[in-house]
This record gives C-alpha cells, structure tokens and sequence, in this order.
C-alpha cells in the first residue's frame, strides 16, 4: 500500500539505486515479498507472517509460516524453515538469517543496507520530499468518512471532540495515502425542536426576517435554555413552537429564511472550533436529505410483502427492515423501523438516505463512521439493512469506528459543577491556559529562563499550538474503544508519551542545526551516511519502520500506532543524541560523520513533523 524510495539497495554495494528501482515496499513487505519467493521455491504457498522481532537481542524481523506450512507439507517446522532459509536471496538487505526454537526466522538488517535506504529518501526541495519518498496508494478509492455530527440546536461539548479530532487524523491519513476522501459533517439541522427555536428567535430578533445575515447569538446554549424554557410554560407559545415545524417542513418561505440564519450562525461556532483545531469538513444537514428520505419510503414500499414475511413490511402500522440475525430480549425479530406508525422519519431514515447518497451520488467504495461505540447496534442494523436491500455492492465497505467516553478524572461522566454538558470551546480555552503556564512563567513582565527569547505574543502562540496539541495528542494515543480520563496535568507533561514531549522533541533537533551552523534542507546529499554506533543503527532502523506504520494505521485505522511510533523514534533519538549513551553530533569529527549524524538529524525531524501532522498536530520550531 504504502511505497517507500529509500527501500532499493544495490546488493553489490549496498547503496540505494536511483529511479524508479528504489519505489519499492516498506522492509517488512520486501522481506515478506522474499519470503513468498523462497517457500515457491520449495513448492508451497502461504502467508509469510513476518513481523516486527518481539526481542531485538533476535533480530529485528520475525517469520512464522514454517509452522503452518509443516502441516501441510507433512515435514517437521524447523526442517521447512531450513528449507526456506535455504532458498531465501536476501544477501543484500541481512545477514544471514537464524532459525530459534520449533522453526522461527529472524532476521537481522544490515547497517550498509539501512544507510542506504535512508540516503535514497529525497531531500525536502526534491520530488517527493514532503513524503519522505512514500508514493501513494496504488489503486486509490473514494471514502467517505463521517465525522464531529453535531447538533446545530446546541453548541458543540466535550463529547463532539472524539469524533472531531479522530476523524480528522483518520482523513489526513487517508488523503496521504492517495484516496479521494469526503469529510461529511452530518449536522443536525431537521427536527421538531427546530420549530422551537425558530418561534423563539422569531420573537426575541424579529429583524431575522429583514437581515438575516446580521444575527448574531453570542450563547447557543443559553438561547436554547430560554427557548426549552419558554416551551416548558407557554402554552401558546408551544402552540406556535408546533406549527411553525410544520410549515419549516413543508417549505414556508419566511419559516425557512429564519430557520436558514439560526443554522448559519450555528454553523458559525461550530466553524469556529473547527478552525482552531485546523479541521476541514463539508457540513452536510439533515435537512440535505429530506427529499432523499422521501425516496427511501418509496423504494421500500414497492419491496413491501404482506404478512408476516419478508424483508420488507409493515408492522403495527410502521414500515420496517426485518434482518436476519437481529432479535429482541424476548427472542422475537427486531425490525429496522423506517417510517413511524405515526408517519413520521427517524434516524434509520435519514441514514439509509444518507447510504443512498454517499453510494450513488459521491461514487464511495468506503463509508467509516466515526461515532461513539454506544451506537454499535444501530450500525450493525442499517449495514444489514443496506446488505440485504442491495443498496451497496458487495464490494462497497460499510465500517463503524466505535470511540469510547471522555471521562473526568473522577471516572464519572464529564459534567460541569452545575451537572451541566461542558462546552467544547470552554475545554480548548482551559487547554490553551494552563500550557501557557507550563511554556511561561506567572509575571510575564519578568521573564524566566524558558522563553526569556519570545515577546507575549509568541508565547500566546506558543501556548495555543502546545494546548490544542495536548488534547489531541492524548486522546488519539489511547485505544479506540476505551474510555480516558481527562488530565491537563498528564497532557501537559514534557515527559512521556504526550504532545508536549514530541513538539519539545522535534524544536530541540530543529536547534541542534542551528548550533551547528547548518541548513537541514540544505545539507549535502552526495555525502554517506555511517552507521556505525549501536544508537545510529537503531535509530535509522526507527526511522525507515515509517513507512510500515502508515500501512498498519490505514488499515487499522488506529491513531494510536503512529503515537506510539512517534515517541519510540523521539526516544531512539534521545539515546542517540546523549553523549554517553550515544553520539557527538555538533562537534563530531571527522566532518563525513558529523554530517552523517546531522543527516540522521535531519531525518528525525522531518518524520517526526510528518507523522505529528498526519495527527493534526503542528510543530513549532523554537519552544
């Protein structure tokens, strides 16, 4: 999937080749590709299995398809991987590989093959540069992801950030790789308590009507609270609240104009988050899909059947799915309602709709979902739904990345002190606030030793790129379907794995260049790079494990797996750079070495500030 240049050696001197000979696969997928090649050699077929060594003090790759393929062969394990051992041509990139154990091989990389791989990586101003040499996908795809969904009713809160920041890392990956990627932004935008809020706004700015553009609500939340309230006690006013929904449905010209303006301004804050958080999204409201919902009622009523068969039919008065698999507590089919007994649509509606659009209209062979894992059922029932009505081709990928709760640090639901919701915007702002405080002293009239070189308004950059940074990167590098615990204290920690750490990381190589007196984008690419040093093997076979780990985070979908490669590589680098347990850089000699380990430098600080990006995280050059 993902293509490396830095990956062809020549095995007659063990430098990189030019051209179109170095676009070649990750290490993992060259040794697997040998692998294959070797055990066809000996008449079988099978999975490589190669793998990551689990100790390095046995190599840095493992094989275990000797095991499967004894079975089949009817040999002992250790004499098939003697056998494949035998027919493997893989001189060039290791030393000769090792048999442990029942029939385990490892392989050992070899140093003048990692150098080679590393200098064939273009340099910065070269084609190819900003990827470090990892060409796209070769068979791109259309993917829709949909991502953040907030309800325009309310401004957004803390458990929009998920979504939010882990579709965006999900798209940016995606769109790395080559893809054609949709961010939808499923806002809720259609629904009953819009009738509220738009006879609320009626009567609180009646100039909505003349100037919509000129509305402005500074509190969404306190403008729905006024609203829910006068709903709550006025009965005249809930009268009005109901049939103003009806005519906002059925199309009335100044219900519209009124309700257009309260979804715009809505869509402002929301927008307004979005940017801080550099995330982009195509907002797409369920408004969009009324007249499509009207045209999943049609083509599921031409499917009807009467009685009690089929997968299509009306039970109890409403128009259901009945999937197979899918039954209640009491062991009785569970139907997929689609349109109400009361006539009414509801959220299998719109999203059957909203399938319809993304499979015939966007052309997507992939829709991922990134909603919370309570919505688990529902998915598991429209995907089935979708499957036996025949609405996506058998090749289409309908995926739900189930995400769990943010949590206070109590372990309990994530509240303000009043058991309210708490605003998104609020958390960024506390985020931003305290890393001020780590980045800068408390007077800012008489500066400390940490930023004695940034005037107040670096620092309140500084501040904000650290803060936001911190929240991402903390809520991307646990697992998935876990919940975590909020905590500005760990987040904000410049040790561990945590946004502060790496942004420090990566400031810090970008300053030893400058203390060297050097260009990183400029440095001479017609010098070796030397591996000698067991810091400098290790953090050069860190570094070309990049490319692998973009392979396994787009087809895990995993956030989690480029954090945790990212602060393995920042950790490799700190090894290397210590002067006990590593190298002299800046004052190394002779200068081939020196510029060698700048080059490595180099190297370090461009994955690092690639990989951070494809997080959504920006770096920062002095810190």
């Amino acid at each position: 999937m993902c293509l490396h240049h830095s990956c062809g050696a020549d095995p007659a001197i063990g430098r990189a080749t030019t051209g179109s000979e170095r676009r070649l696969n990750s290490i993992r997928n060259q040794i697997a590709q040998r692998v294959r090649e070797a055990t066809r050699r000996i008449g079988a077929e099978g999975d490589p299995l190669v793998r990551p060594a689990q100790d390095e003090k046995f190599g840095d790759y493992q094989s275990n398809c000797a095991m499967g393929l004894a079975k089949r062969l009817g040999k002992k394990p250790r004499d098939v991987a003697t056998a494949i051992v035998d027919a493997l041509e893989i001189e060039d990139m290791c030393e000769k590989p090792d048999i442990a154990g029942p029939g385990f091989i490892n392989f050992k990389l070899k140093p003048e093959y990692l150098a080679g791989c590393l200098e064939s990586i273009p340099a910065p101003s070269e084609a190819g540069g900003d990827r470090l040499g990892i060409s796209p996908a070769a068979n791109p795809q259309v993917i829709v992801l949909d991502i953040s969904s907030p309800n325009l009713a309310k401004e957004m809160h803390v458990g929009h950030l998920r979504s939010t920041v882990i579709g965006d890392c999900l798209a940016r990956v995606l769109e790395f790789e080559g893809h054609t990627v949709h961010r939808e932004n499923h806002v809720g935008d259609w629904g009953t308590q819009f009738g509220m809020l738009v006879a609320h706004l009626r009567r609180v700015d009646p100039d909505v009507v003349r100037h919509p553009e000129e509305l402005v609500i500074s509190d969404l939340e306190s403008f729905y609270v006024d609203a829910k309230s006068r709903f709550d006690t006025d009965d005249e006013f809930k009268t009005e609240s109901r049939e103003t929904v009806v005519a906002l449905q059925q199309g009335d010209e100044t219900t519209r104009r009124i309700w257009r303006a309260f979804c715009d301004e809505s869509l402002r804050h929301c927008h307004a988050i979005y940017d801080r958080l550099d995330v982009k999204l195509v907002d797409r409201g369920e408004s969009f899909y009324a007249d499509r919902m009207e045209d999943v009622i049609r083509r599921l009523e031409s499917m009807t059947t009467a009685g009690d068969k089929g997968l299509v039919r009306i039970s109890d008065g409403a128009l259901c799915v009945f999937m197979e698999g899918f039954k209640t507590r009491e062991g009785d089919p569970l139907p997929m309602i689609v349109r109400k007994s009361d006539g009414g649509y509801n959220y299998a509606t719109s999203d059957l709709a909203t399938i319809l659009h993304r499979v015939e209209e966007l052309g997507a062979s992939r829709i991922l979902y990134v909603v919370g894992i309570g919505q688990k059922q529902h998915f598991d029932m429209l995907f089935a739904a979708v499957r036996a009505l025949g609405w996506a081709k058998d090749d289409a990928s309908l995926l739900h990345i189930g995400f769990g709760n943010m949590l206070a640090a109590s372990g309990k639901p994530f509240k303000t002190r009043e058991g309210g919701t708490v605003k998104l915007k609020d958390l960024l702002d506390e985020a931003v606030q305290r890393a001020r405080e780590v980045v800068s002293p408390p007077d800012d009239d008489q500066p400390g030793e940490r930023d004695r070189q940034f005037d107040k308004a670096q620092v309140a950059q500084i501040a904000e790129t650290v803060g936001l940074a911190a929240m991402k990167y903390f809520d991307l590098s646990h697992s998935l379907s876990s919940d975590y615990k909020f905590d500005l204290g760990t987040m904000l920690s410049l040790e561990g794995n945590t946004a502060p750490y790496m942004l420090y990381a990566y400031a810090r190589i970008r300053s030893i260049g400058r203390k060297a007196g050097v260009e990183f984008d400029d440095l001479p690419r017609s010098e070796e790079i030397l591996l000698e040093h067991p810091a400098e093997i290790a953090l050069a076979k860190r570094l070309l494990q990049f490319a692998e780990v973009l392979d396994d985070l787009s087809r895990e979908l995993r956030p989690n797996v480029m954090t945790d490669y990212l602060y393995s590589l920042a950790k490799a680098f700190s090894r290397f750079y210590d002067k006990k347990l590593g190298v002299r850089v800046i004052d190394a000699s002779p200068e081939d070495v020196r510029l060698s380990r700048l080059h490595l430098c180099e190297l370090t600080a461009r994955t690092l500030k690639l990989g951070l990006s494809l997080l959504g995280i920006k770096t920062l050059e002095e810190m």
